[in-house]
């Protein structure tokens, strides 16, 4: 299991490289997780990034990047199942982790309700894929998994071999069915089905299932459906979203009652209870029940229950305010660290990890741990051999929480942290001041070779569409490539020979083939046209996300003149602060790095890359007809009709600048739902504030339309 990110302590603010490279990699897990079913880090390990995120963006609301994982629920859709646009949104839950915060939510729910004692209805968590079903007439026509929240998979055919899932409604007693009728729930794997199938998969050779979430969200989105049947998945639904021709109850705890008499399967540990108390009484009981359940929950789910006031409360951008999820505490338990690996990352840093003797804890069977830094290895005293305790936080990725040192034997060994890359055998460095480690190799570094490619070739880079991590490994490890620049000296015969490991070693590897080749060379064509920013983005220099990279295009030509720079010059631009100047120039120092750089954006011989940077040019007053030019915009909220992203990109067309402050002398703010600091400052220096409408009018007039 990969190591955790280094989080900073309670107490300790991020900076915003940090703000930005965590947005980076949520957005990366929840790919992993939501799209590919293949988790690099238990849902915890998400949580609990998240919470640092949230947290850096409710103290800089400027910081708030577009595309951060607080502006949306879920992942996309997958491209092998038909879209499909839920009518009611499918949103998530906000988390909560103590019970300073469950007093917190208690109180504001019993201000909004004017009620002291407030009723709730409280359900189990279940750890599965939530989905929807729609019923018409009391048939089910179709049913989808949540995607983004708006859009997602169409799985209708897998989920009608689920048999907890009527395929048609029963009238309850004395009445009928509705006539159309949407219930969100949770198709999950009981534990028993769960062990089962790995027994018999152990036993004739099959395919082993990771645990039983996964197991139900790759079942789901299994293209044969006699696949899913065979898993044996569950269901359980918690929300009625809407109904049709039918009168329903005032309160939440009476409308799951109901759905159970239409035939759908309700949890049985669902009940009403009130207040805070309450709360408290329902999560312990259901704590000390966890592991007699014959199916995985890693919290509690607590729901205002009248109806009337969850409608009147209504939802965030993202979550209901009236209903929060509170999560499970650490587990713990006691295993033997066997060694202590040392991986490399993008930017060269090493990063120990604890392998340990495989113990079940937190839900899952855990074999390594992180152990962040040199520091926390001296801080533990750990030694190899030693007894450790094993913490998964509501199933965060599991840490060495402590040392059993009454344990020791005398046998155990110190821990050496290594002096040379173990990937490339470079020099490692640690600078002054700083607890991380760094191997002195650069691209030269095959590990951190196959990071950079992976990060060069990505979305917000040079948008090479198809180079998967397995692709990369096998173009870095069979040496097809040894640099950036190589990627676009591949031929159709060297991607189609590529041989691609199948993971295990009974297999052997396949080709990659000529059609996926083709496929490849043609993206890659594709790239060698892009944009300054973009290309920026890709080199991979540290600290400089997509903003800061979009922010020194617009104030360099190009490679030479930013090559150029000082510290002191490239400090003057808003949000490039000296560690970031630094890094740039010490960069752009590295005769390597501009190497590549050349090799890249060259033309002159069959060794470079011919990519073509394009400037981002913006015309002189009265040199051009932009009508927007001169003029500076902010934006911040969430835009329904498109990503702040792209709203800028717009503007931009039109000859704006963006910048990610307001100041006296920003021309407007576009402001959209949930906006931060950025409007107050603007309502207070009497800045124009442009609302989404009138934003897409703005455009419209000036011959854009969005749609």
């Amino acid at each position: 299991m990969p190591p955790s990110i280094d989080v900073p302590g309670e107490n300790m603010s991020l900076s915003k490289a940090q703000y930005s490279e965590y947005v980076d990699t949520l957005n990366r897990w929840a790919q992993a997780y939501y799209v590919d079913d293949a988790p690099l880090v238990p849902d915890s390990e998400y949580d609990r990034l998240y919470r640092e995120v949230e947290a850096a963006e409710l103290e800089h609301s400027d910081w708030r990047r577009a595309d951060s994982p607080t502006q949306r629920v879920g992942g996309a859709p997958l491209k092998s199942f038909a879209a499909v646009t839920h009518a009611i949104p499918l949103m998530s839950m906000g988390d909560i982790f103590s019970a300073d915060e469950l007093d917190d939510f208690a109180r504001r729910m019993a201000e909004a309700s004017g009620n002291m004692e407030p009723e709730f209805c409280a359900e189990v968590k279940l750890d599965g894929l939530a989905v929807s079903l729609i019923y018409e007439n009391g048939v089910l026509v179709r049913a989808a998994t949540r995607g983004d929240g708006k859009v997602g998979e169409d799985v209708t055919a897998n989920v009608r071999t689920i048999r907890a899932i009527p395929l048609k409604l029963i009238p309850p007693k004395g009445g009928r069915v509705p006539e159309y009728l949407d219930v969100r729930g949770e198709v999950f794997m009981e534990r028993d089905k769960f062990n089962e199938w790995n027994e018999r998969a152990l036993k004739h050779g099959g395919k082993v299932l990771v645990n039983p979430r996964n197991a139900a969200a790759g079942s789901l989105r299994q293209l044969d459906p006699k696949v899913t049947a065979q898993r044996k998945l569950t269901f359980n639904c918690y929300y009625l979203a809407d109904c049709r021709g039918l009168e329903l109850p005032p309160a939440q705890y009476e409308r799951l009652q109901l759905l159970k008499a239409l035939g759908l399967p309700v949890n049985a540990e669902a009940r009403v209870v009130t207040g805070a108390e309450g709360l408290r009484e329902f999560y312990e009981g259901i704590l000390q029940k966890r592991e007699s359940l014959n199916y995985d929950i890693d919290g509690v789910v607590l729901k205002l229950n009248d109806i009337s006031l969850q409608e009147r409360l209504g939802f965030t951008a993202k979550v209901p305010r009236w209903a929060v999820a509170y999560k499970f505490p650490p587990e713990e338990v006691v295993t033997e660290l066997i060694d202590v690996e040392f991986q490399v990352g993008r930017t060269g840093q090493i990063t120990p990890v604890a392998k340990l003797k495989t113990v079940y804890v937190g839900g899952a069977n855990v074999s390594s741990a992180t152990l962040h830094n040199e520091d926390e290895i001296k801080r533990l005293d750990l030694k190899i051999g030693d007894q450790v305790i094993i913490r998964r936080a509501g199933d965060v990725i599991p840490q060495v929480a402590g040392v059993v040192k009454e344990r020791r034997q005398g046998t155990e060994r110190e821990v050496v942290f290594p002096t040379h890359c173990p990937a490339c055998g470079s020099a490692i460095e640690r600078v002054a001041g700083e607890t991380i480690a760094r191997c002195s190799g650069g691209l030269v570094c095959p590990a951190q070779l196959r990071e950079g490619i992976l990060h060069f070739v990505s979305r917000e880079a040079m948008d090479i569409e198809g180079f998967g991590s397995r692709i990369v490994e096998a173009l870095v490890g069979q040496r097809k490539i040894s640099s950036l620049a190589d990627l676009y000296l591949l031929n159709l015969e060297d991607l189609a020979l590529l041989q691609l490991d199948e993971g295990s070693a009974d297999k052997k590897p396949r080709l990659l083939g000529k059609v996926v080749a083709a496929k490849l060379l043609e993206a890659i064509q594709k790239s060698r046209q892009v944009p300054f920013n973009r290309f920026l983005y890709a080199l991979g220099i540290r600290e400089v996300g997509a903003v800061t990279a979009q922010l020194l295009a617009e104030h360099y030509r190009g490679i030479a003149d930013l090559k150029a720079a000082t510290a002191d010059e490239l400090k003057e631009i808003p949000e490039v602060g000296s560690v970031v100047a630094q890094h740039i120039v010490d960069f752009f120092a590295e005769p390597h790095n501009l190497e590549i750089i050349e090799r890249l954006t060259g033309s002159g011989d069959l060794f470079s890359a011919g990519i073509s940077v394009q400037p981002l040019d913006r015309p002189a007053a009265g040199e051009g007809t932009l009508p927007l030019l001169g003029q500076s915009f902010v934006l911040t909220g969430t835009l329904e009709s498109m990503g702040r992203t792209e709203a800028g990109r717009l503007l931009q067309s039109l000859g704006a600048k963006i910048s990610g402050s307001v100041s006296a002398k920003t021309s407007a703010v576009v402001c959209g739902a949930a906006p931060g600091s950025k409007l107050t400052k603007a309502q207070q220096l009497g800045v124009r504030v442009i609302y989404e409408e009138e934003f897409l009018a703005l455009l419209k007039e000036h011959g854009l339309n969005p749609a």
